[in-house]
């Protein structure tokens, strides 16, 4: 296993660094010369002005600074090693995951056996392969240094929840998604407030004193107002219709905003379509939140005794928070797919019954956007069929896996206080994607 995780990763370095950089690690660029601003002429991002990402995304494009941040590959290179090393602990933590995930108190549960069962490698291989599938994309952004950190984060969620709660909002201030998972955790834990929130508060006010040191107070939000400018993306499954339509309509053109550097669609309605994502995105957040809250609700006391319905609840809901976000974003950078892997590798890890169909159409959305991106792009923006289409049903299929998280979690089954549950087979949807 350790072979193969060491040759995927030397194969998404070589295509990055070495093959096809200009494309497929275009954002490292950027970030290496956003630090050489900051070493050798003191701009540093948000301290100096508004900045696109949080303020914490400055630390890892700093650590890999120790490459260079003149001409030349060795951001990347370093980059690359970063995001390695971060992959592999992921890794040792999905390999021991029933270990780490095992509920405090768990061991006086008529299920307790099932939280001592010998470890499976079926979450460690499934991460693996989407890694491979989702390309280069998966280790050339932001995104790759916050992905195994949710990976930890959820599976230590109901051992160490100030943990989980802590690593999640660090991760958010380098990235906003991982932040909006917090909701799963909250509804999971019995004292959110102690357990989640002051955690989550602390990690915050260490980050805006750290920028208030460095004078950057008053653009410590910048990030939040950035976004507001987006018009719909080309890669969004909001812009479907008009991408597919863009196929043979003179009316659908596809432009590069320039101040962002971002390819959108622009046709009749799709101005409009932007600002109903744009108003539909928290309250779609809102709503998934408000649907784990009344799964949790009735499942009554017989939650708080059943270890798989606590696991379940976290992982099912932090995949429904991350579809969500998905589904409802004018913004469908193909980086954001590295989101939809913590929550399957954990469930796999964990031996959670039901994911088969999950584990299956999120690789195909891995293997689907690695056509779009970096491979098949220019086809896309000039409006090829073939490539476009693969789009479209990446699309689609994101859709389709939000319809079957809701589902499963509506049929989530709780055991009573009282009534001992027989346990689901080890071997249970576990072995079948990576068969």
């Amino acid at each position: 296993m350790w072979v193969a995780f060491l040759l995927v990763h030397g194969w998404l370095m070589y295509v990055g660094v070495v093959l096809i950089p200009e494309r497929a690690f275009w954002d490292l660029g950027l970030y290496r010369y956003w630090m050489y601003l900051g070493i050798h002429d003191g701009q540093w991002p948000v301290l100096s002005g508004s900045w696109v990402y949080p303020a914490g995304a400055v630390v890892p494009m700093l650590v890999a600074g120790v490459g260079g941040v003149t001409a030349g590959s060795g951001y990347m290179w370093a980059w690359s090693l970063m995001v390695t090393a971060l992959d592999a602990a992921a890794l040792g933590v999905l390999l021991h995951a029933p270990r780490i995930a095992r509920p405090v108190g768990a061991q006086d549960h008529p299920r307790g056996h099932h939280l001592h069962e010998p470890r499976t490698t079926a979450g460690a291989w499934w991460w693996i392969g989407f890694l491979l599938l989702l390309g280069p994309i998966a280790m050339g952004r932001l995104d790759a240094v916050v992905a195994p950190v949710v990976v930890v984060a959820l599976a230590v969620t109901l051992r160490h929840p100030k943990v989980s709660s802590a690593l999640l909002t660090a991760a958010a201030w380098v990235k906003v998604a991982p932040g909006a998972l917090l909701l799963a955790v909250v509804v999971a834990v019995r004292r959110p407030w102690r357990d989640v929130v002051v955690p989550a508060a602390l990690v915050s006010i260490g980050i805006l004193a750290a920028v208030a040191v460095g004078g950057g107070t008053s653009h410590v939000a910048s990030f939040l107002l950035e976004q507001g400018e987006r018009g719909l993306q080309v890669e969004s499954p909001g812009a479907t219709p008009w991408l597919v339509a863009g196929l043979w309509s003179d009316d659908v053109v596809r432009w590069l905003n320039e101040p962002i550097v971002t390819w959108e669609i622009r046709g009749p309605g799709t101005v409009v379509a932007a600002d109903v994502l744009g108003t539909l995105f928290p309250l779609g957040l809102v709503a998934a939140g408000g649907l784990l809250w009344w799964c949790r609700r009735r499942a009554g006391e017989g939650f708080w005794t059943d270890p798989v319905a606590q696991r379940e609840l976290v992982v099912r809901g932090a995949m429904l928070l991350t579809l969500t976000m998905l589904v409802l974003n004018k913004v469908g950078s193909p980086q954001y797919m590295g989101w939809l892997a913590p929550p399957v590798a954990v469930a796999l890890a964990l031996r959670l019954p039901g994911w088969r169909t999950t584990a299956w159409w999120t690789l195909g959305v891995a293997a689907a956007t690695q056509v779009v991106f970096p491979w098949g792009y220019d086809e896309v923006l000039n409006a090829g069929p073939g490539v476009t289409l693969v789009l479209a049903a990446r699309n689609v299929a994101l859709v389709v896996l939000t319809v079957v998280t809701v589902r499963a979690l509506l049929r989530q089954h709780v055991a009573r206080p009282d009534t001992p549950a027989a346990e689901p087979e080890p071997t249970v949807d576990v072995e079948a994607p990576v068969a």
